[in-house]
């Protein structure tokens, strides 16, 4: 499978034609998108809406999650609703199957990095914190239970390790992602993992069981300097 992948989009209404003419070229070049959250810059209907008056121009397969941005304004049930009637595959704790490819995917959540994530330990706003990272992290774990594939994807929005934050300032760390998303590949051994989030992070790492991970926000790619807006892998 030839997959093409992004986060981080945040389309611009204003911006229309543009975008059109640079997502449609992976109708050629992929057999399918993953779309790694952050569709919008605040989460609002009438921004989904412009983001699926682009995408509905992409006749692949498109698998997504949604990221903090779209969580915004408070309507993100409304934005997956819109990104599904639309017939983008979203998923949260869910699976979907292409051509013999299994991904899953969540959200994510923040919480740091192994050794020094934060422990539910204190308060009960502490306690609720990582509770939250704790529920997105067995939402990924069950989705790639489900997946009977011979090969699999993991989706998140969020970081599952540190190296592919690398970049970032040091002290905003721990608000990138999240190492119990880690222990999710790491027990279930898909071929890669995708995220967003971290803009200014590094493209590529690996978690400490071997596991691909691959930092797909758009200001990355770009930076690389790929051609169109996203960046193709071979599975």
């Amino acid at each position: 499978m030839r997959l093409a992948a992004v986060a981080d989009i945040h389309l611009k209404t204003e911006d229309h034609e543009k975008n059109v003419r640079a997502f449609t070229a992976v109708n050629e070049l992929a057999d399918a998108l993953v779309i790694a959250g952050d569709f919008t810059n605040h989460g609002l209907p009438e921004e989904m809406r412009a983001c699926l008056a682009v995408l509905e121009q992409v006749h692949i397969p498109i698998i997504g999650v949604l990221g903090n941005h779209d969580h915004e304004s408070g309507h993100q049930d409304e934005l997956a609703g819109l990104l599904r009637v639309a017939g983008v595959h979203l998923l949260d704790g869910h699976c979907f199957e292409v051509n013999g490819v299994g991904f899953a995917g969540t959200k994510g959540f923040c919480g740091g990095f192994s050794p020094y994530e934060l422990m539910p330990f204190g308060e009960g706003g502490i306690k609720n914190f990582v509770e939250i990272a704790e529920r997105e992290a067995i939402k990924l774990d069950f989705g790639l239970e489900q997946l009977k594939t011979p090969i699999k994807v993991a989706i998140m929005h969020y970081a599952p390790i540190k190296e592919t934050v690398v970049g970032e300032p040091e002290p905003i760390f721990p608000f990138l992602g999240s190492s119990r998303l880690q222990r999710a590949l790491d027990k279930h051994k898909p071929a890669m993992a995708v995220h967003g989030h971290a803009h200014h992070g590094t493209f590529a790492g690996e978690s400490k069981g071997g596991v691909r991970v691959h930092n797909v926000a758009l200001p990355i790619l770009r930076e690389r300097g790929e051609e169109h807006p996203f960046t193709l892998f071979t599975l």
